[in-house]
């Protein structure tokens, strides 16, 4: 039975894999519009929020169940790899002197989770918890201090490599091989990017004896995934270890390492995103993005969201710590090549923190979390007590119609609306669509290169749904490229939110 789940959960990876998605918000992809406007939605919050909470005392994630973390669904079972936390103070220096396991737990709905004994690691006396363990030298590249990205590739020869992931470790310097760059202060403790492999998402083991960083500057790595020809880690940094490409100082932003084979990392790093008012001049006062992203890999394009950062109007009162009173929503973000993102409405909060008073006030934290069931896009995040004691964080859920992060709609009613997507190959065209009706359905057409329509290639669509497909008169042109024309009517209340393309 497992076999077959582990079987099922390959061919719907690989299906997923061979499938392009034009988001509604892709506007290289859906570039040409005539009389539409795009419309983002907020996901809504489980009313059992939070989903996941922290342990009790004496547990890996007593006070400290946080989403830097990833959730997969594999056959019929949801895995959530997250991080805890140990306060015990490892070494003195810069960096946090704590140790934040990696936890796991499961699911069969991705509501109610379990935290399985799973007697790989001991901890308070007893093996009898749920911390995977990760081998390793030198010791410290073991030591989880912060973000954690898993990534599972079935087709991966050497099973043992099946799962890979990256993380941030606080290494020593001294036990940095291959030394540091002169970029930056001269730390005791440095921010490592550290990558390791498994066989079953459980027992890991590092990939050689220095980080991927090693010879680099610090980097606080938050994801990875496999996109075109390279792997890619994406992070954050700030100045004086990053700057604007004038030379001048940034705030938190996102920056990306690259390797073709996982265990070669380069040494350049490309800038990915920095939030508009970053980059405005003068920048605007306070604005960052935390933690690089929590990312989706769709094939064809990364979706993601990003932590929405703004320092606190006034300086922490004495006695507290120094991001008393930062905020942090989370906002929308693509790439269509991997290493650089957009915003598609700067400063729309897919998810906002909660009202004051409310489990997820003041801060939330994005994770690799985005999962497609049925009718809905699950994403689950955390929640961030800033200048806090790191008490009280737990795990929520949010909920969007399936890959219903914004829609396109006329923005005139009494016109007509039109949009022409790039040109593509496929045998399936399906549409993620609400609001037909047989008096004003949607007429579908396609084109060749040059905008041509191509004869016998035009439909009407009355059916609403979150994948409908489109019912051609004959087949799809093979080995050709063609573009899909969608007309709104006059009065028509259609919102499209995405293109299934399927070759």
């Amino acid at each position: 039975m497992k076999l077959t789940l582990c079987i099922l959960s390959a061919l719907m990876l690989q299906l997923q894999a061979a499938e392009q998605v034009f988001f509604a918000f892709d506007d290289l992809n859906i570039a040409w519009q005539h009389n539409l406007k795009l419309t983002l939605e907020t996901a809504q919050k489980h009313p059992a929020n939070p989903v996941l909470r922290s342990g009790l005392p004496g547990s890996p994630d007593h006070g400290h169940a946080v989403l830097y973390g990833t959730v997969l669904k594999q056959g019929d079972t949801f895995r959530m790899w997250y991080l805890g936390m140990h306060e015990a103070k490892i070494q003195k220096g810069q960096a946090p002197g704590w140790w934040r396991p990696m936890c796991y737990a499961e699911s069969k709905d991705g509501i109610t989770w379990t935290k399985p004994d799973l007697g790989l690691v001991e901890f308070n006396g007893s093996t009898k918890n749920n911390i995977c363990r990760i081998e390793g030298e030198p010791w410290s590249m073991t030591r989880v201090n912060d973000f954690l990205s898993v990534l599972y590739e079935p087709d991966e020869p050497d099973a043992t490599k099946r799962y890979k992931c990256a993380y941030i470790a606080h290494m020593p310097i001294d036990e940095v091989k291959g030394g540091r760059s002169k970029i930056g202060p001269n730390e005791k403790r440095w921010g490592s990017f550290v990558t390791a492999t498994s066989a079953d998402g459980l027992k890991w083991k590092c990939v050689g004896d220095r980080p991927a960083n090693a010879g680099g500057e610090r980097f606080e790595v938050s994801g990875l995934y496999h996109f075109g020809d390279f792997y890619y880690a994406t992070g954050q940094l700030l100045s004086p270890w990053s700057w604007r490409a004038d030379g001048s100082d940034i705030g938190r932003d996102m920056l990306a390492y690259r390797s073709p084979d996982f265990v070669t990392w380069s040494k350049a790093k490309a800038f990915a995103y920095a939030r508009p008012g970053q980059l405005a001049n003068p920048p605007v006062k306070g604005q960052q993005m935390h933690m690089g992203a929590g990312l989706w890999n769709r094939g064809n394009v990364m979706v993601g969201l990003h932590g929405m950062w703004q320092d606190a109007e006034q300086a922490p009162p004495k006695g507290k710590s120094w991001n008393y009173g930062v905020r942090v929503d989370l906002g929308l973000m693509i790439s269509n090549d991997g290493v650089h993102y957009r915003e598609p409405v700067p400063g729309f909060k897919v998810i906002p923190r909660g009202k004051e008073g409310e489990w997820d006030d003041i801060a939330i934290l994005q994770g690799h979390a985005f999962v497609n069931e049925g009718d809905k896009t699950m994403i689950w995040y955390s929640h961030w007590n800033t200048g806090g004691e790191l008490e009280n964080m737990d795990i929520g859920l949010a909920t969007l119609r399936r890959d219903g992060f914004g829609s396109l709609s006329r923005k005139v009613a009494e016109e007509e609306g039109h949009f022409i997507t790039s040109t593509f190959t496929a045998k399936e065209i399906a549409l993620n669509v609400d609001g037909l009706t047989p008096e004003a359905p949607l007429t579908l057409q396609l084109l060749d290169h040059l905008d041509h329509p191509l004869d016998g290639f035009e439909i009407k669509l009355t059916t609403s749904g979150v994948r409908v497909p489109l019912a051609w008169p004959k087949p799809l042109p093979s080995g050709k490229k063609f573009a899909l024309r969608v007309n709104f009517p006059p009065g028509s209340a259609a919102k499209v939110y995405a293109i299934y393309l399927n070759d």
